[in-house]
């Protein structure tokens, strides 16, 4: 390839790079904003960087393998420009966050191809898991996902013995009542581990179906974590009332029990076949 067409393509490359931060800079500055002060999004302060790593584990990879470039890359720009005035008009954060990414990619396979996005999907769909929900799909999924971690605390406090009456997503506690509220319910916290399903899915095997199961395996595992979460915080306003597991009680109690949801997706990952490999050191 010619000194002229590499260094077009540099400069192309530099344009779009510039162009991009340029519109969508206030998309992403209320992104990091986000992730900064919702506690269900600040996973994002990790799986950015963690991408970014990724990508420049693999970039001796991606500039050996020869660039073919796609027009159609052109019209996933355009695509995701019409998407990004879409959502500033209409005031839709999520339109503009995922236009971010088609934007990306579009400009990937423009320049590139198609096998470099293929090999920057992985990372690309790490951040995707760090939009936040739009607030429309987390209030028609929230109300049943209460009810189903009511439920199944009422039934652990049956098996410990400890009388319950479950009034919609209300616990009532013969010295306490316990509200299963919206922060409760789960589905923010589910996309931290569907991302930490992939990472495990993505490095622990390599065929295609041990990782779908792995992956699919967290919605499930969320669930009855959450639920374990209920009665455990239930169980411990009985023992020493409600006040005793506010604040920052409930705050570990969070961690501790995103740290058996990692616990449960590991072991579902050697279950299906799949080992967690040491990483192999490269050459400088």
């Amino acid at each position: 390839m010619s000194r002229q067409v590499i260094g077009g393509a540099r400069l192309a490359s530099i344009a779009f790079v510039a162009s991009g931060l340029w519109l969508y800079a206030p998309t992403l500055a209320k992104l990091a904003r986000d992730w900064w002060t919702i506690p269900d999004y600040s996973h994002g302060l990790i799986v950015l960087p963690l991408a970014i790593a990724l990508i420049w584990r693999r970039r001796r990879e991606l500039a050996r393998t020869n660039p073919s470039p796609s027009a159609y890359g052109l019209l996933i720009v355009v695509a995701s420009l019409l998407l990004l005035m879409i959502g500033t008009l209409g005031a839709e954060l999520f339109l503009t966050r995922v236009s971010l990414l088609a934007f990306v990619a579009g400009v990937v396979v423009f320049l590139f191809g198609w096998v470099h996005l293929r090999m920057l999907a992985f990372p690309l769909a790490l951040v995707a898991l760090t939009i936040p929900i739009p607030a429309i799909v987390i209030s028609r999924l929230t109300l049943s996902l209460q009810l189903c971690a009511s439920t199944m605390a009422e039934a652990l406090l049956g098996v410990v013995r400890i009388p319950v009456l479950r009034e919609g997503n209300v616990l009532v506690l013969p010295n306490a009542t316990l509200q299963v509220a919206e922060a409760c319910s789960g589905i923010r916290s589910m996309t931290a581990l569907l991302t930490l399903a992939l990472v495990i899915a993505r490095f622990s095997d390599t065929r295609w179906f041990p990782r779908a199961v792995i992956v699919l395996s967290a919605i499930p595992i969320a669930v009855v974590v959450n639920g374990l979460r209920v009665a455990a915080a239930a169980i411990g306003a009985r023992w020493f009332g409600a006040a005793a597991i506010e604040g920052a009680v409930h705050e570990i109690l969070g961690w501790v029990m995103f740290l058996v949801a990692f616990v449960l997706m590991a072991a579902r990952a050697r279950a299906v076949g799949g080992h967690i490999p040491r990483p192999e050191p490269t050459s400088p």
